[in-house]
């Protein structure tokens, strides 16, 4: 097993001690100051999400893809993010509705890849998912450090990178299947 797909079962495993330092911190089980686990949480995500930038950048700079990083890494994302934004939302940290979005917008692109794959079609990632993923990493950051309780200003500027997020999630689901509409069309 390679460097890379080694940096994505990391972010995988790294999925349990967030999630328990996230929601254990919101349930007190780490005392009664919040911040610690939610400070701990933050970090374990920052260091998941650099892996995926790291493990990419290597697998690509020593021809070092594999069908196992192909398959694993794209999915180890969409469980670190599912996983954070499910939890936020049993912290009340960011509407249901708005999670349901997201998550859909990446079950149906994990459809569309599927298909693809099986075309032997290669679907390239696109700058507006790029920008996607970069403000969803944002705003899931400033939803588990939330500081709005010390500065109130925090949560405008949290809902505003948390609409941003939104509106390119919408827009880069659009622009997949408009870019990738061919690959429906052969399966019909």
């Amino acid at each position: 097993m390679n460097l890379p797909n080694k940096l994505t079962i990391f972010r995988v495993i790294l999925i349990v001690p967030f999630v328990i330092a996230l929601l254990g911190g919101d349930a007190g089980w780490f005392g009664s100051n919040r911040m610690i686990p939610d400070i701990v949480a933050l970090a374990i995500f920052i260091i998941a999400s650099l892996t995926d930038l790291i493990d990419g950048k290597i697998a690509r700079k020593y021809n070092m893809v594999t069908n196992f990083g192909k398959f694993m890494d794209p999915l180890a994302d969409k469980l670190l993010v599912s996983a954070a934004l499910i939890a936020l939302v049993s912290m009340e940290r960011i509407p249901a509705w708005v999670v349901i979005i997201i998550i859909s917008r990446e079950f149906i692109i994990s459809g569309f890849r599927l298909i693809a794959a099986d075309n032997r079609v290669v679907i390239a990632a696109s700058y507006w998912g790029k920008f996607k993923t970069t403000f969803q990493m944002i705003m899931v950051c400033l939803m588990i450090i939330d500081l709005s309780w010390i500065w109130p200003w925090m949560q405008i500027v949290t809902d505003v990178v948390m609409w941003i997020a939104l509106i390119l999630t919408v827009v880069s689901l659009v622009d997949y299947l408009i870019k990738n509409k061919a690959v429906m069309k052969e399966q019909a």
